[in-house]
C-alpha cells in the first residue's frame, strides 16, 4: 500500500505544482492586485457566506462515496443516477437556503448577482467532488490528478487572457472573475461525467424518495463533519466584515495572506484524497493503517514545519513582493497562519484516518468544540487586532483540532505511539529556529535566497533525521508502476 500511495502522491503532486501555484499566484493574486481595494475582499466575504451552508449542498455525500465506492465498486453503475438526482435536490435546496439568509443580512439585496454566481460555484464544486470521489473511489489516482488540475488550467487560459493581453487588464471586473470560474468548473464536470459514463454504461434516472433518504442517513455523519469543519475554517472572513467599520479592507488583507496558506495547504489535501480511499481499503481488508499513517504524517509533517518555518522568517518582504498592499502587518498574519498550517496538515492524516474508519461521531465532537472555541476567539480578538485577530484564532483552533485527532486516533484505533518520531521532529524545529536566525543575521542573501536557503536545510535535516528516506522512496517509486 505505501509503494502505491507514495507512487501515485508523487504524480498527483507533480501534476498539481505544474498548475496551481501558477494559478494562485498568476491568475488569483493579480486579479486581487487588479481590482479596486476591497473587491477582492467582497468575493472573499459572500465566497465564506455562501461556504457555511455547504452542509446542504453537499450533506457528505462526497466522503460517504469515496468511501463507499472504494470499498464496493460495483455499487457505482447500481446507484450513480439515484446519487446525481440527489446532488440536484440538494442544490436546489441550497439556492432557497442560500437566498433567506442572503436576504436576512442584505447580501442578496445589495449584490444579488455576484452571490448567485458564488453560490452556483459552490454548486458545480460539490458536485465535481462527488464525481472525482467517484473516480478515486474506482483506483483511478491518476486519472483524479488530472481531474484534480482542470478547472484550474481552463481558469489560466481564461482569466491570463484578460489579465495579460495589453488593454484588457484594466477592464477587469469581479463579475468576469466568478464567470470564468463558472465556465471553467462546468467544462471539468462535463469532462468527469465522459470518464465515468463509459463505467456506469447507462444512468438509470429514478427519483425514489426512501432511497434518497436512506443515503441521506448514511451520509448525515459526513455531513456533520462538513458542516462544522466549514464553520470554523471559513467564518472568520465573514465575521471580519460584520465586526469591523472596516471590514472589506480587512478581508482584503486577510485574504492576502490566506492565499499563502491555501497554496500551502495544496500538498497536503492531495495527500488526504488519496489517503481516504486507501485507509479505507486496508481498514475493511482488516489491515492495520498505522504504517501508512506513520509514513504520510512524517513526510507532511517535516514538510510544513520546514515550510511555516522558511514562509514566517521572511513574511514582510514577501507580502510585499507579492501584494501592492504588503507589509508587515500582513505579514505578521501570514506568520500565524503559517502555523496554523502545521496543525491543518496533521489532520489531513488522522482526521482522514478517522473518516475513513467510518466511527464520526468522536470526530464531530471534536469539530463542534473547535467550532465554539474559534467563534468565541474570533468575536473577542477581531474587534481589537482586526485580520490579525483572525489569524490568532485560526493558528489555536487548527492545532487544538490536529491534537485531538492525534489522541483520538492512537486510542480508538490502537495506533503504536511513535516516540522517535516525536523527537525528530522536535530536534527539526528546534534546529530550524536556530538556522533561520543564523541566516538572517549571518547570510547576506535577498529575501528569497534566504527562504531557499531555510527550506534547504529543512529538507536536508528531515533526510538526515529519518524524517525521510530517500532509499525507500526511490525504491518505492521504481517498482510502482500503472495505475490502479
Amino acid at each position: 500500500m505505501k509503494k502505491t500511495f507514495f507512487g501515485h502522491i508523487l504524480f498527483l503532486i507533480v501534476v498539481n505544482l505544474l498548475v496551481k501555484p501558477f494559478y494562485l499566484f498568476g491568475i488569483d493574486r493579480e486579479v486581487q492586485n487588479t481590482l479596486p481595494a476591497g473587491d477582492y475582499g467582497l468575493f472573499a466575504t459572500l465566497f465564506g457566506f455562501t461556504f457555511l451552508f455547504q452542509i446542504v449542498n453537499d450533506f457528505g455525500i462526497q466522503g460517504y462515496n469515496n468511501r463507499r465506492i472504494a470499498q464496493y465498486g460495483h455499487l457505482l453503475a447500481k446507484y450513480f443516477g439515484d446519487f446525481l438526482v440527489l446532488k440536484g435536490v440538494l442544490g436546489l435546496a441550497y439556492v432557497l437556503v442560500v437566498a433567506i439568509a442572503g436576504a436576512v443580512t442584505g447580501y442578496l439585496q445589495a449584490y444579488p448577482l455576484l452571490l448567485g454566481g458564488i453560490l452556483l460555484n459552490h454548486f458545480l464544486t460539490s458536485l465535481l467532488l462527488f464525481l472525482r470521489s467517484n473516480v478515486s473511489g474506482l483506483a483511478l489516482y491518476r486519472t483524479d490528478s488530472i481531474l484534480s488540475i482542470t478547472d484550474r488550467l481552463l481558469l489560466i487560459l481564461l482569466l491570463g487572457l484578460i489579465l495579460y493581453v495589453p488593454g484588457w487588464r484594466t477592464h477587469l471586473r469581479l463579475e468576469w472573475f466568478v464567470l470564468a470560474q463558472t465556465i471553467a468548473l462546468s467544462a471539468t464536470c462535463l469532462f468527469a461525467l465522459g470518464i465515468l459514463l463509459p463505467r456506469v454504461k447507462r444512468i438509470r434516472w429514478r427519483f425514489r424518495p426512501a432511497l434518497l433518504l436512506v443515503i441521506l442517513r448514511q451520509s448525515y455523519p459526513y455531513a456533520l463533519v462538513v458542516f462544522l469543519m466549514t464553520l470554523y475554517t471559513r467564518i472568520d472572513s465573514v465575521m471580519i466584515e460584520r465586526l469591523l467599520p472596516e471590514g472589506l479592507l480587512e478581508v482584503d488583507r486577510y485574504a492576502s495572506a490566506y492565499r499563502l496558506l491555501d497554496a500551502s495547504n495544496m500538498i497536503g489535501y492531495l495527500f488526504a484524497t488519496l489517503l481516504l480511499p486507501m485507509f479505507s481499503r486496508q481498514l475493511r481488508d482488516g489491515e492495520s493503517p498505522g504504517e501508512l499513517a506513520h509514513f504520510s504524517a512524517r513526510i507532511l509533517l517535516s514538510g510544513a514545519l520546514t515550510l511555516a518555518a522558511g514562509v514566517i522568517m521572511v513574511r514582510t518582504p514577501l507580502m510585499e513582493a507579492l501584494y501592492t498592499g504588503g507589509n508587515a502587518y500582513s505579514g505578521l498574519i501570514l506568520a500565524w497562519l503559517m502555523v496554523s498550517f502545521v496543525g491543518v496538515c496533521g489532520t489531513y492524516v488522522y482526521g482522514t484516518l478517522l473518516t475513513a474508519a467510518g466511527d464520526l461521531m468522536p470526530l464531530n465532537r471534536i469539530f463542534g468544540i473547535s467550532v465554539v472555541v474559534n467563534v468565541v476567539l474570533n468575536a473577542v480578538l477581531i474587534p481589537y487586532h482586526g485580520a490579525l485577530g483572525a489569524a490568532v484564532a485560526t493558528c489555536f483552533t487548527q492545532l487544538g483540532v490536529f491534537l485531538a485527532q492525534l489522541w483520538l486516533a492512537y486510542r480508538s484505533l490502537a495506533l503504536k505511539v511513535q516516540l522517535g518520531t516525536i523527537a525528530q521532529l522536535f530536534v527539526l524545529v528546534v534546529v530550524l529556529v536556530l538556522g533561520g536566525w543564523a541566516i538572517l543575521h549571518w547570510l547576506p542573501l535577498v529575501w528569497y535566497g534566504q527562504l531557499l536557503a531555510e527550506l534547504a536545510l529543512g529538507a536536508l535535516l528531515a533526510v538526515l533525521l529519518g524524517l525521510i528516506d530517500i532509499r525507500s522512496a526511490l525504491q518505492l517509486l521504481s517498482s510502482n508502476t500503472g495505475e490502479h
